[in-house]
């Protein structure tokens, strides 16, 4: 058991074991994009531009041609959703303790290893807690990955994809969701980022596999799981709730009512818009269905 966790360590100890990595540490207007003034022009370029671009071919019938970006953008997305589960995973690990120690050329030190902290710091960072070490490198990536996912709107703007109120205000605010778990060092955002990546590991798969011409069969589970995404990070939330004021408290409590304020209107949105959808396939095979008889 020892021997294989150590030959685990030694391929993928670069995910918290790389200088730059292990020593990262977040500082407002230093660290890049960390200016809440950037995160505001951002943001609101994105929702010009998306106003802008929609009037644009507002008139255009056709979609206009892609080639192999969509096959590129989705297998980007696919791939650093991938990196970033493993990443945080690992580094994770590593925080709690449960890898052996390695050195910076990535050689394992020692098979042994003790637990430095307990399971409840995925729940519930101390007070006082720093956006320091891989495990904030990683949240870090992730806040800059949802920047290359405004792409998004982009080129379903230019397939003529009809635009919904809840893509724009999601892709809008899950910036500022993830820049506030780094600036307040939110806690909870370990299980957030992974649930996050591994739903968009199928999701980007999926559009991956459309945007070559097949047919998936997983395209209800992507919206399953969905669902299941928001209702498990509610879930968890109780037990972070619990630890807070039954201790010390949890750091980035603020932070967190803002991201469950956001979640629990996503759920709204997401499950209303998927009744709507219900309800027009449903009187559609029922209109079908009557022009057979």
């Amino acid at each position: 058991m020892d021997s294989a966790l150590q030959t685990f360590s030694s391929c993928f100890s670069w995910f918290y074991s790389y200088p730059y990595i292990s020593s990262f540490e977040w500082k407002r207007n230093l660290t890049f994009a960390s200016s809440p003034l950037f995160l505001l022009c951002i943001v609101c370029s994105y929702l010009l531009c998306t106003l802008f671009l929609s009037l644009l071919l507002s008139n255009r019938r056709h979609p206009i041609p892609l080639g192999l970006l969509p096959v590129l953008h989705n297998f980007i997305l696919f791939s650093s959703s991938l990196i970033m589960f493993v990443g945080c995973t690992m580094a994770t690990l590593s925080e709690l303790g449960r890898l052996p120690a390695v050195t910076s050329s990535f050689t394992v030190l020692d098979a042994s290893y003790t637990k430095r902290l307990s399971w409840n710091w995925v729940f519930c960072f101390p007070t006082g807690t720093r956006a320091s070490g891989p495990v904030f490198f990683w949240s870090y990536v992730f806040y800059l990955s949802k920047f290359y996912e405004l792409l998004d709107t982009f080129i379903m703007i230019l397939k003529r994809r009809k635009l919904t109120f809840l893509h724009v205000f999601h892709h809008a605010i899950v910036i500022v969701m993830s820049f506030f778990w780094l600036e307040y060092v939110q806690s909870l955002q370990v299980i957030a980022l992974l649930t996050n990546t591994s739903v968009h590991m199928l999701m980007y798969s999926y559009y991956l596999m459309c945007s070559l011409g097949f047919k998936p069969f997983w395209k209800k589970i992507v919206t399953n799981c969905q669902i299941v995404q928001f209702m498990f990070s509610f879930a968890v939330s109780f037990y972070m709730l619990y630890l807070h004021f039954n201790g010390t408290g949890c750091q980035g409590f603020w932070a967190w009512t803002f991201n469950a304020f956001f979640n629990a209107s996503l759920l709204v949105l997401f499950v209303n818009f998927h009744c709507k959808q219900y309800r027009q396939r449903r009187s559609e095979n029922q209109l079908h269905s009557t022009k057979r008889d």
